[in-house]
């Protein structure tokens, strides 16, 4: 918002004051990114700035880490990159068998979360429903809960049912991921819902159409936004869960973080910083899409004239 010409000098001074606190936080959040991403591309094996990086020197800048994604793990990496070099990256590269199981348990676990997210937002919604509070403060209670707590009780209930002994792979970490997305797919579609002219319904009751030509017809459209919303935020939560994949996954089940994690622990390898990189330009792709799907929807609800 521009100062307006009539502002007295001490409406000014706060102006510019509170601009600068807003610059200084901002760079406060982000100064770990803005550290990351240069170091990803070093040419060192190091995690600091070379004097070639500080004196912008362009040896002292590589891919080389990035390269190692596609390279860690293969049988022959020093091999000529055709097609038989992409099959043994595809099948053998550690970061891209991770990225595999990643994406396979993140999709699953958001469809998961999406539906039944959707379902509970759905019922919450209505006004007259008993105990609506208490079971919504249940319902999001796993992003509230200490995820250490949450991990430790889905390993003692996944082992009391023995859950890796019924043959389905992921099950576990899919079912345990999407319990943590359910919550922000409930909170984002009950915003959405919030502004929901209900009249619609009704209308739509009167002229002949059933609940479920209703919903699909008339409610699903227009919360949709809400609903794709849900689904991200659901998606890049577990896409970037750790603690969880730590305690339910099996050895074969590492995801991007968990393999992070092993590199932590195993070896420091700037490759960790690429990854990281990867994944900040991922969630800012998706955050993106969020902020576009809100505005969407609130012109969608004739709450924004833009």
């Amino acid at each position: 918002m521009a100062l307006p010409s009539y502002a007295s000098p001490a409406e000014r001074i706060w102006h510019y004051t509170y601009l600068v606190i807003c610059v200084l936080i901002f760079l406060f959040l982000i100064a770990p990114i803005l550290i990351v991403i240069p170091l990803s591309f070093n040419s060192e094996p190091y995690f600091t700035f070379t004097e070639k990086m500080l004196s912008l020197d362009p040896t002292g800048y590589s891919t080389r880490w990035y390269d190692l994604l596609l390279t860690f793990g293969m049988n022959a990496p020093e091999a000529t990159r055709d097609s038989s070099w992409w099959a043994d990256a595809w099948e053998n590269a550690a970061w891209i068998r991770a990225t595999k199981n990643s994406l396979i348990i993140g999709f699953f676990a958001t469809i998961l979360a999406t539906a039944l997210g959707t379902l509970a937002a759905l019922g919450l919604s209505k006004s007259d429903m008993p105990w609506r509070r208490p079971i919504m403060a249940i319902l999001i209670s796993p992003m509230i809960v200490p995820i250490i707590i949450t991990a430790t009780g889905l390993f003692f209930f996944y082992s009391s049912i023995k859950i890796s002994t019924w043959g389905i792979p992921y099950l576990g970490i899919i079912l345990a991921h999407a319990t943590l997305g359910i919550p922000f797919v409930i909170i984002t579609v009950t915003a959405t819902l919030s502004g929901f002219d209900h009249s619609l319904t009704r209308a739509a009751a009167n002229l002949g159409a059933n609940p479920r030509t209703t919903f699909f017809r008339v409610i699903m459209p227009l919360i949709l936004p809400g609903v794709i919303s849900g689904a991200l935020f659901a998606f890049v939560t577990s896409f970037d869960e750790v603690v969880v994949v730590l305690f339910v996954g099996a050895l074969d089940e590492q995801t991007i973080p968990r393999q992070m994690w092993n590199g932590i622990r195993e070896q420091i390898s700037p490759a960790i910083l690429s990854v990281a990189t990867i994944l900040v330009i991922i969630s800012v792709l998706l955050l993106a899409t969020v902020e576009l799907l809100r505005r969407r929807g609130e012109k969608l609800r004739g709450i924004s004239p833009q």
